[in-house]
């Protein structure tokens, strides 16, 4: 299966990362990537940007060497009533807005429960600016699937098969495969993204692709399959195309 977009990438603002923007979006239009997501981590993760990146983000061209570039971010999710660690007034001047999970960025005082963490991704589906659910397949962070899946759909999220989590998060696999699941039995459209951070990994989905065809994943409820599906998603869900 050909992918035509990947929109969860990562550059030096993101100081654990290797590539600038402009080598990652280089890379996507050597692949022959119809759109790319430069999504660089919220503020509260160590070694993030610093506190005008996001809000001056505009500033990159929306296409550079035949690629459509999503102005984004990964944002953080902060505790569990679904905060994000970017304001408002950020997200809104966004592209592309990934919401995750990362541990160094969450309470440590609280102990994530099930419900706790139902709570919260519900509270993320609402989130307005929010368009894609990232990697939420940690098992210490596990939630109420067959409540949660269905209204990412109705909210109009895009569930992400991170193909990342297969190489360095092992633990995550069992849950990523449940949640593809869910997102096949509810109809409910996903998202495969490489979470490269570093410009040869761009487009780097094979993992993920490998386990969706494995269950007998439909293609057509992959969004970054088709061009014209992706448009579409672009259309209806972003200002991206007015």
């Amino acid at each position: 299966m050909k992918l035509i977009a990947d929109t969860h990438t990562h550059t030096i603002a993101s100081t654990h990362a290797y590539s600038t923007l402009q080598e990652m979006v280089h890379a996507a239009a050597e692949k022959k990537l119809f759109a790319i997501g430069i999504t660089d981590h919220g503020y509260t993760m160590p070694g993030g940007p610093g506190e005008w990146y996001f809000s001056n983000l505009h500033s990159v061209p929306n296409y550079i060497e035949g690629v459509w570039v999503l102005r984004g971010a990964e944002a953080n999710v902060t505790d569990y009533e679904g905060s994000l660690d970017i304001p408002e007034s950020d997200l809104k001047k966004l592209d592309w807005v990934v919401a995750s999970i990362h541990s160094c960025c969450m309470p440590e005082a609280i102990e994530p429960t099930r419900e706790l963490c139902t709570q919260l991704w519900l509270q993320v589906a609402k989130n307005p600016y929010v368009r894609v659910i990232g990697h939420s397949g940690s098992p210490v962070y596990a939630y109420d699937y067959e409540k949660v899946i269905p209204e990412f759909g109705r909210n109009g999220k895009l569930v992400e098969i991170n193909s990342h989590s297969f190489e360095v998060r092992a633990d995550y696999i069992p849950n990523c495969v449940t949640i593809a699941r869910l997102c096949m039995k509810y109809r409910v459209p996903v998202i495969v993204n490489s979470d490269a951070h570093f410009s040869a990994s761009v487009l780097d989905c094979s993992a993920g692709l490998q386990m969706l065809e494995e269950i007998g994943f439909p293609e057509e409820l992959i969004v970054n399959a088709s061009e014209e599906r992706f448009s579409e998603y672009l259309r209806t869900h972003t200002g991206f195309w007015k």
